[in-house]
């Protein structure tokens, strides 16, 4: 999935698969990891958001499944 780099003290770069619903995000240690079942509405407004990093820990950390890719 190709991710897009954004300015954020907590994350790295993030890509969306909307077909499937799927949202990755790599944070700046490294970690990758991909949401599942997640809107657009949701990945524009992370993109949109003033702080990626505040919007990804109010509207994604805990409401939607996720697994570590890397």
């Amino acid at each position: 999935m190709n991710r897009v780099p954004v300015s954020s003290s907590n994350l790295s770069s993030v890509g969306y698969d909307e077909s499937n619903q799927v949202l990755e995000i790599e944070f700046n240690g490294g970690r990758v990891y991909q949401y599942f079942d997640v809107p657009e509405r949701i990945h524009q407004g992370l993109m949109n958001a003033t702080s990626h990093g505040k919007y990804f820990h109010r509207n994604i950390e805990d409401n939607y499944r996720y697994d570590q890719i890397k």
